[in-house]
């Protein structure tokens, strides 16, 4: 007897239990580059510290969040084909992948919004 495959709501389902709780960790992963570059470039950083910066850190942040969003792509695409058992158990990988990249996007923005030239 073959298995049926499932539904796309309950595809949508299994990607939100596995990718929402994991954008903390995301967000936590990026807040701690952005801090970083900034206290190690302190107290010329200090010049960032305007309402411009925090606009712009907040347009960052939601802009990183829709990135994130395309885990949801690759996981469901991998899911509605004949390899979804296979890859569920991987999804880590695409996680790691995701947040490393985010980590490099987050160190070279940060350079640019810590330093005095880019607070003007």
């Amino acid at each position: 007897m073959e298995a049926t495959q499932p539904g796309f709501q309950d595809l949508l389902t299994d990607a939100l239990r596995y990718w929402e709780p994991r954008r903390i960790v995301y967000n936590a992963a990026l807040f701690l580059v952005v801090v970083g570059r900034f206290v190690s470039e302190w107290p010329a950083s200090a010049a960032a510290i305007t309402f411009d910066g925090f606009v712009s850190l907040f347009i960052l942040g939601v802009l990183a969040n829709v990135a994130y969003c395309a885990a949801y792509v690759v996981d469901l695409g991998v899911q509605h084909s004949t390899l979804r058992e296979a890859w569920r158990p991987r999804r880590k990988y695409l996680l790691l992948v995701g947040v490393l990249f985010g980590c490099a996007l987050a160190y070279f923005i940060s350079r640019g919004l810590s330093t005095p030239s880019a607070a003007s």
